[in-house]
C-alpha cells in the first residue's frame, strides 16, 4: 500500500514539475489552472495521509511556513561582483579596445545578453534540490532568502542533473503584466503605487511571510553555472545551453558576436526595441565568450575586465509645471507632486510626477510655471530632473503647516526629510493604521485583514482606531462574504485583545518611531500610558535606547489633539494602560540573546519570546556572534545553519524551560 502511495505521490510530483515549466519558463501550458490547482490538492491529501514520505522539494512545499523574524546573512561560494559601466558607444568601443589589448591579438568573440533589471540572487542545489539562495549583498555575503526563493514558479526545487553539488546566479525580476496588476490592487486599496518593477522584486523577495511574496509573481532569469565557485562549462554560450537544458528560465534574445560591430548593432537594436518585451531591461551586458579567456583577462577589485554592462540613456522630455500639490500618504508622509502638462515620454503620457519631498523641491528649484526636463526613473516613474527655463509667472512651493486631509498638526523630525500629518485619525491613514493595529505582533486580532478594513472604513463603520472596539454582530453581518459564525469569532478576537499588555498598545499607537521594542522599554520604564503621555522630551529619555529623536516623535504624538481624544476612547474601551510587572522583569536571562528557529513542541514563538523577556533575555530575528543560544525546534531553517558554522549553543524547548525559573 505505501509502495502505491509512493508511486501516486512521486507521478504527480513530477507532473507539477513539467506544468511549471511548461507554463513558467517556456510560456506553453498545456492543463489549465483549474486541472493544476486539482493535481496540487490531491498531492496536498497524499502527502497529508503518507507524512514520511514528504519531501522538501515537493512542489506543495513552494509556500508554507510561519512569517520570519529576520534574514540570516550567509556568504557567497565565491565574489558576485558588480560590472562596469558603458553609457554610451564611445565606452563601449574603449571597452572592447582594452579586451583586445588584453589578449595580445588573440581571436575572440563575444556573448551579448539582455541586461535584466532585477535583483541578483544565487541559488544553490545538492543532489539536485535546491536548498539555499540567497540575494547579491555586497557580492561577498548576502541574506539567505531561501524560503522565498521557493515560491517562484520558474525556480526549480528539483532538477535532474548529473552534478551533484552546484550553483546558478541570475536576476529575480517582475515582468510588467504582474508589476502592474500589483500596482491596480494598491489602487483599489488606496496604497501608495511601487515605483518601478526593479524595486518591486527586490521588497518582494525580502518581505518576511512568504506567502506575501508567493502572490507578487516573481520570475528567475539564470545566466551563470558554477560549480565551487568556478564557472564549469567552456564558453558562456554553452552555460546559458546547459543551463536552459536543466530546465531553468534562461532569457532568450541572447547573441553571439563575432566583434565590436556587430555588438554595437545589438546594443542599439535593443535600445529602440526594449518595449516590445515582456519586462524591463535597462541595457545590455556583453561578455568575453570563451571561459579560458575570460580567466586570462581576469578581474579588478570590483568587477571582471571580460564583461561591461552597456546602458541605456533615460528617456527625457520637456514639459510644464503647471501646478504643485500635496498628497498624504497612508503613513502620514506630506508628498510634493509635480501637475504637469501632459507629454509623451517613451511611449506613455506623463501627466504627473512626484517631488519627494520639501528638500528636492529645494535642491531643484523649481516652482509651478516653470518649464522642466522629466524622465521615466527605471522607464517607469516620472521624476523631475532639472529646470530647463523658470516661468515668468513663478508660484513658490510651501509645505502646509495644517494636513490637506483632515486639518491635523504637520510635524517634521529634526533630521528627517519627510513632513507627517501625525494625526492617526486622518482619513488618508486611517486604514493602515487599522492594519497596524490589528497586526499579530501588535494587538492580534485575528481576521482584521486588508478585504475587512477596506469594509468598515469605506462605510463610516469605523472612524479610527478605537472604533474597533464598538463594532457589533449587526454591523459586521452588513458586510459582503460575512456569515455568522465569522462575525462572532471577530468580535471575540476583539474582545480578547482588550487585554493585551501595555507595550502592544503603545506599538499599536503607530508613534513614529516606537516599534516593538521600544514600546516594551518604554512601557517598563514608565509603567503606564498617562505617565508616558506627559512626559515631557527629556523625562522620556529616561527609557533605554529612546534617545532625542524618538522622544521628540513620542512628546508630539501625544500633544496632538486628535491623538489625545483616540487615547481616550481606547481608554474608555477598556485597555490596559498600566504595566503589570514594571520593575519586576526576572534576571535569569539577564544579558543573554537567543533566536528562535523552527516549531517548537508546546510554546508559540510568540509566547517562548514573552518567557525569555520576562525573564531578563533578548529575542533577535538574526543569528551572528552576539547571539548566546539558537532554540530549535522542528522543521529548523538556516539559523540552525548559522549556530552551528558560528558555534553557537543550540537548545531546545525542554532546556529552555529549565533555564527559565
Amino acid at each position: 500500500m505505501e509502495h502505491d502511495a509512493y508511486q501516486q505521490i512521486e507521478h504527480l510530483r513530477d507532473e507539477l514539475r513539467r506544468h511549471e515549466y511548461l507554463y513558467y519558463v517556456l510560456d506553453q501550458p498545456e492543463i489549465t489552472d483549474a486541472e493544476y490547482d486539482a493535481m496540487m490538492r490531491s498531492l496536498q491529501v497524499l502527502e497529508q495521509q503518507h507524512p514520511e514520505l514528504d519531501s522538501p522539494d515537493s512542489p506543495t512545499h513552494r509556500v508554507g511556513g510561519a512569517p520570519r523574524e529576520g534574514f540570516v546573512k550567509l556568504r557567497h561560494s565565491s565574489p558576485m561582483l558588480s560590472l562596469d559601466n558603458a553609457l554610451n558607444e564611445a565606452e563601449l568601443r574603449e571597452f572592447d579596445r582594452r579586451v583586445r589589448e588584453g589578449l595580445n591579438g588573440e581571436s575572440f568573440q563575444y556573448t551579448a545578453e539582455l541586461k535584466m533589471d532585477g535583483l541578483s540572487m544565487a541559488a544553490q542545489f545538492e543532489q539536485g534540490r535546491m536548498v539555499r539562495a540567497i540575494t547579491r549583498g555586497d557580492g561577498e555575503v548576502g541574506e539567505d532568502v531561501t524560503e522565498n526563493a521557493r515560491t517562484i514558479r520558474s525556480l526549480p526545487l528539483r532538477v535532474k542533473d548529473a552534478l551533484a553539488r552546484f550553483e546558478v546566479r541570475g536576476e529575480v525580476m517582475m515582468n510588467l503584466a504582474a508589476f502592474n496588476h500589483l500596482n491596480a490592487q494598491r489602487d483599489r486599496e488606496g496604497l501608495p503605487r511601487y515605483a518601478n518593477p526593479r524595486n518591486s522584486a527586490a521588497g518582494s523577495l525580502r518581505i518576511l511571510e512568504p506567502k506575501i511574496t508567493s502572490r507578487r509573481k516573481l520570475d528567475y532569469y539564470v545566466y551563470f553555472l558554477l560549480v565551487n565557485g568556478e564557472q564549469v562549462e567552456h564558453s558562456q554560450k554553452a552555460a546559458l545551453e546547459h543551463l536552459a537544458r536543466m530546465g531553468f528560465h534562461v532569457e532568450g534574445h541572447h547573441q553571439t558576436c563575432r566583434d565590436i560591430e556587430e555588438l554595437a548593432a545589438f546594443c542599439l537594436h535593443w535600445e529602440q526595441n526594449r518595449d516590445s518585451l515582456p519586462f524591463q531591461i535597462d541595457g545590455v551586458v556583453a561578455k568575453v565568450d570563451s571561459i579560458g579567456q575570460q580567466q586570462r583577462l581576469g578581474w579588478t577589485a570590483k568587477a571582471p575586465r571580460w564583461a561591461i554592462a552597456f546602458k541605456f540613456p533615460p528617456r527625457q522630455a520637456e514639459t510644464l509645471v503647471e501646478a504643485i500639490e500635496v498628497q498624504v500618504g497612508r503613513t502620514g508622509a506630506l508628498t510634493p507632486v509635480a501637475h504637469l502638462k501632459p507629454v509623451p515620454v517613451g511611449g506613455v503620457i506623463v501627466s504627473r510626477a512626484t517631488l519627494h519631498n520639501e528638500d528636492e523641491v529645494q535642491r531643484l528649484g523649481v516652482q509651478a510655471g516653470d518649464t522642466v526636463i522629466i524622465e521615466r526613473s527605471g522607464d517607469v516613474i516620472p521624476k523631475v530632473v532639472r529646470v530647463k527655463s523658470p516661468g515668468a509667472r513663478r508660484t513658490p512651493f510651501r509645505m502646509p503647516k495644517h494636513c490637506p486631509v483632515c486639518g491635523g498638526e504637520i510635524v517634521r523630525q529634526e533630521g528627517e526629510a519627510a513632513s507627517r500629518c501625525i494625526n492617526t485619525d486622518c482619513p488618508a491613514r486611517l486604514k493602515e493604521s487599522i492594519l497596524h493595529f490589528a497586526a499579530r505582533e501588535v494587538m492580534d486580532i485575528e481576521g482584521m485583514g486588508e478585504a475587512l478594513v477596506d469594509q468598515l472604513v469605506d462605510r463610516g463603520l469605523v472612524k479610527n482606531v478605537a472604533g474597533i472596539y464598538g463594532l457589533t454582530l449587526d454591523d459586521l453581518l452588513k458586510l459582503e462574504r460575512m456569515g455568522e459564525k465569522s462575525a462572532r469569532k471577530i468580535l471575540d478576537n476583539i474582545e480578547r485583545s482588550r487585554k493585551r499588555p501595555l507595550a502592544r498598545i503603545l506599538n499599536g499607537l503607530g508613534i513614529p518611531f516606537v516599534g516593538e521594542r521600544t514600546a516594551q522599554l518604554l512601557a517598563e520604564a514608565f509603567g503606564s500610558l498617562d505617565a508616558i503621555a506627559q512626559a515631557d522630551r527629556e523625562e522620556l529619555q529616561r527609557a533605554e535606547e529612546v534617545g532625542p529623536k524618538v522622544s521628540a516623535s513620542i512628546y508630539e504624538f501625544f500633544r496632538e489633539t486628535h491623538n489625545r481624544q483616540l487615547v481616550e476612547r481606547l481608554r474608555a474601551a477598556g485597555l490596559q494602560f498600566t504595566f503589570a510587572h514594571a520593575n519586576t522583569r526576572g534576571t535569569a536571562l539577564r544579558d543573554l540573546t537567543f533566536v528562535l528557529t523552527g516549531t517548537l513542541p508546546t510554546l508559540t514563538r510568540e509566547e517562548a519570546k514573552q518567557r525569555i523577556e520576562a525573564a531578563g533575555g533578548k529575542v533577535s530575528g538574526s543569528v551572528s556572534r552576539k547571539t548566546n543560544y539558537v532554540v530549535a525546534g522542528e522543521q529548523a531553517g538556516s539559523k540552525l545553519d548559522k549556530a552551528r558554522e558560528l558555534g553557537i549553543d543550540i537548545i531546545d524547548e525542554v532546556r529552555l524551560l529549565e533555564m527559565i525559573p
